[in-house]
């Protein structure tokens, strides 16, 4: 059993996160802004919480041994973020990334391609710019996972891919469920295999 903080527990990633660590049996504390919507689930005590209100969320993330982030990247700093994580002690962090920081080639990310979305482009930016933040990091033992193309829910299979730094896709496009993308997150909690780097998960 593993105790994780879980930050934006309440989103739509964020709350198969949960489901997915309690299913296990893993400690969770769901972090959210509006815990009212979080369901009752075994192993998992839920929070109110605000990343803006420093003392009292660096205590919350305090005593255990992974913080998993799943809020909007242009929504907070990533200095805001990261110092609270480093502040409260915690040493592992995992990061809900974006497909936008993926190459399609070498060199090339799908963010600068001509028909990404416009309405999509500033989170994408923002999850990039967090990214380079934390490839910076010394301290923290951070791992960063960026979904496929399309990121949406469905079902939970247990059938996908992991990448590294290239867009994954097969004959029906590039792709992954909330589900399976919170089972990937899991298993890398439970088996770390990328520390200090990022990695995808799609289909």
């Amino acid at each position: 059993m593993v105790s994780v903080a879980v930050v934006g527990a309440s989103g739509q990633v964020g709350s198969r996160i949960v489901k997915e660590l309690s299913q296990r049996g893993h400690k969770v504390t769901a972090i959210a802004r509006q815990p009212e919507s979080i369901p009752n689930l075994p192993n998992v005590s839920v929070v109110k919480g605000d990343i803006t209100d420093t003392q009292v969320f660096i205590d919350t993330l305090a005593g255990h041994e992974v913080v998993v982030s799943a809020v909007k990247f242009a929504q907070v700093s990533p200095e805001t973020l990261i110092d609270a994580v480093k502040a409260s002690g915690v040493s592992r962090y995992l990061v809900v990334g974006g497909a936008g920081s993926l190459e399609v080639a070498p060199g090339q990310l799908l963010i600068d391609q001509p028909n990404f979305p416009e309405a999509y482009r500033q989170e994408a930016r923002a999850g990039l710019d967090f990214l380079n933040r934390l490839r910076e990091e010394k301290t923290l033992d951070w791992t960063f996972i960026s979904p496929s193309a399309l990121f949406e829910a469905g079902e939970r299979t247990g059938n996908f891919r992991l990448g590294r730094d290239t867009l994954l896709s097969n004959e029906q496009g590039s792709r992954i469920s909330y589900e399976d993308y919170a089972t990937a997150l899991v298993d890398e909690i439970e088996h770390p295999a990328h520390s200090r780097q990022r990695f995808t998960v799609g289909y």
